[in-house]
Parts: structure tokens; sequence; C-alpha cells
């Protein structure tokens, strides 16, 4: 299949922060978050195009992923990034040869929304995964419902943070098993491969 006609897969994830939100920080499994994102990028990629907004605590996870596999496979992701953390770009982003950068508005908050409404309107997606994160995984389900209504929607409760937040007050069609089941690979062999 070539790759255009690949389906999209949308990432929302990050790893939170402690000096943030102490809500989204001490409800983390930084470990499921890791062994979720690994998993998720093993099974999907070369069959699926995956991407997601260049979260600096992700792109790396990602990358890690893509250099277990042959080199060609770094066309089946495409990360956005917004120039406003230009600075703060790790060096994982320039291992990838699909980068869109959007461009830096006055604000932070701006930037950000400049870059999702892009990511998320500019594709057409069979399913959006979400994964841990802070503030933005929220923002980013509402931002990817508008956009791709008919998408399939993961949210992999287990991993805590903002995502078992979205899972608990947002999702109405719940799947015990995104809360309970940590066998990443067969989760979204079930949950997303068999789906779309």
């Amino acid at each position: 299949m070539a790759e255009s006609q690949l389906k999209k897969i949308f990432l929302s994830a990050s790893i939170p922060l402690p000096e943030r939100n102490p809500e989204f920080y001490e409800t983390a499994d930084f470990i499921a978050i890791r062994d979720s994102i690994r998993a998720l990028s093993t099974i999907i990629i070369p069959k699926y195009h995956l991407i997601w907004g260049g979260h600096p605590s992700i792109t790396p996870i990602i990358r890690y992923v893509l250099s277990r596999m042959d080199t060609d496979l770094k066309r089946y992701v495409t990360l956005y990034q917004s120039n406003f953390f230009e600075k703060y770009f790790p060096k994982d982003n320039f291992d990838f040869e699909n980068i869109v950068l959007t461009e830096q508005l006055s604000t932070k908050e701006e930037s950000l929304k400049l870059m999702r409404t892009k990511m998320l309107s500019e594709n057409n997606f069979s399913a959006g995964i979400f994964i841990g994160g802070m503030d933005g995984i929220i923002d980013e389900y509402f931002m990817f419902k508008k956009y791709n209504p008919d998408a399939l929607v993961i949210p992999v409760a287990s991993t805590g943070a903002a995502t078992k937040i979205l899972y608990d007050n947002y999702i109405e069609d719940k799947n015990e098993r995104l809360i309970t089941d940590y066998s990443y690979m067969s989760l979204f062999n079930d949950l997303l491969l068999k789906q779309i």
C-alpha cells in the first residue's frame, strides 16, 4: 500500500512534569506510559502512519523504536512541532524525515493551539490514542473529536495522569481493559487494529 493511502493514527501523549499540575504527576504511571508508547509504535508501524505533537518526553521513545526497525520506516511517522519551542527541540526531532513546523505566535498557548489545529484539521485520522499527559491531553481530545468525529478514540487510562481524568469524565463508552490491561501489544491489537 502506498504511504499516502495508509490510515493515520494520532497520538496524544506526554510524561507529566512535577512542577506542573500535581494531579497529573502524582497519578502518572511512568513505566506504563513508556511501555504503551513503545507497544503502539511497534504494532502500527509500518502498517499505519503515526502522527503526534512532538512532546520532548515522547519523541525519543518513538525514535528509539524506529531505530530498532528498518531506517526506511521513518517515513511512516510525522512529527508536528511549534517554532515557539525551537530552542528546546530535542535532538531526536532531527532524526525524522517528516516534521511539520508551525509558526511561533505571541504566546505559548496561541502557538500550541495553531500547531494542534493544523495537525488535527489537516489529517483524516482513523483513530486517536491518548496516553498519560497533562492538560494538553484534554485540549487535544476535544479538538480531535471536533475534526475527526467518527474516529476511534482509545484513552489508555492505565497510564494515569490526564488520560485517566479524560477516561473518567469524558468517555461514555468505557472499556475496563483500558484501566486494567497492561499487556499493551494485545490491547492495541484488539482495540485498535481489529477496529479500524
